[in-house]
């Protein structure tokens, strides 16, 4: 029995919090050339002709970003698997991937994996010098990328596919469905607004000035972090005694939101 292996991936880096406050305290900048001076409340000034682009209303604003992370389990998960050959001729390699690959394929059916849910990913056939006795040898290569939607069958797929033939298994990839993932969006945007508006509220506080509404919110892409098994995976003997069947415990899988918001305020 081996341990299982695991690594969280990423779709996308995690940026750091962007905390900003902007209030309306004095920067006058000496305009030499134009003799102007800018308005001591935040507003600029024209240097040429001397209107103004802005109040001390405009500049009222304490500017936050947040992040919001949820975790619920995995409903989906991918699998890659294939058939490899070698032989003399590249015509027989051919024919024994596509045996391998029929066998395969009769496996996914009986499994009742949609078509759908598999995916061609690599065909490959190409000559390979052999170093130990200068000859070369024609490898070839067929996988197939699978989607379980039933992640507590993953374990009984990999060892289905192992009997039915298949050479190479690689990593399980534990994810979300799209209907589980647009819905954990919501849920991770929420917890990120929340906290904008706590540490907002926080901020006002502190500077002892009052909270007027929302001016305007950004929203960055939201990322979601699966969990991948590689094919050192952790297996124990079934019930009946017999061969040991594959067992793959997954974490969770977290979903994360990032939000930048503006919000107005008053003195109090």
């Amino acid at each position: 029995m081996t341990e299982t292996n695991s690594t969280q991936n990423s779709d996308s880096g995690t940026e750091p919090n962007r905390r900003r406050f902007l209030a309306a305290a004095g920067v006058g900048a000496a305009a030499s050339m134009a003799g102007c001076l800018g308005d001591a409340l935040g507003s600029t000034t024209n240097a040429s002709t001397g209107e103004s682009s802005g109040t001390e209303e405009d500049d009222r604003t304490i500017t936050v970003g947040a992040t919001g992370e949820v975790e619920a389990d995995p409903d989906e998960a991918t699998v890659d698997v294939g058939v490899e050959a070698r032989g003399e001729s590249a015509e027989a390699v051919a024919a024994e991937l596509a045996s391998g690959a029929d066998e395969l394929r009769a496996t996914f059916d009986e499994l009742g994996i949609p078509d759908d849910n598999v995916e061609e990913r690599r065909y490959r056939i190409s000559p390979v010098r052999r170093r130990e006795d200068d000859t070369t040898e024609i490898r070839g290569v067929h996988s197939f990328e699978v989607t379980i939607d039933d992640v507590d069958r993953v374990g009984d797929v990999i060892d289905a596919v192992a009997e039915g033939g298949a050479d190479d298994i690689g990593r399980v990839n534990f994810t979300l469905g799209d209907e589980t993932r647009a819905e954990l969006r919501k849920d991770a945007l929420d917890e990120a607004l929340a906290n904008a508006d706590e540490e907002a509220a926080h901020v006002a506080d502190n500077r002892d000035v009052e909270l007027e509404g929302t001016t305007s919110v950004a929203t960055d892409d939201v990322r979601v972090r699966t969990t991948s098994y590689a094919t050192g995976y952790e297996s124990a003997a079934d019930d009946a005694g017999g061969a040991p069947r594959t067992d793959i415990d997954a974490d969770p899988v977290t979903v994360t939101a990032s939000v930048t918001v503006e919000y107005a305020f008053s003195e109090r």
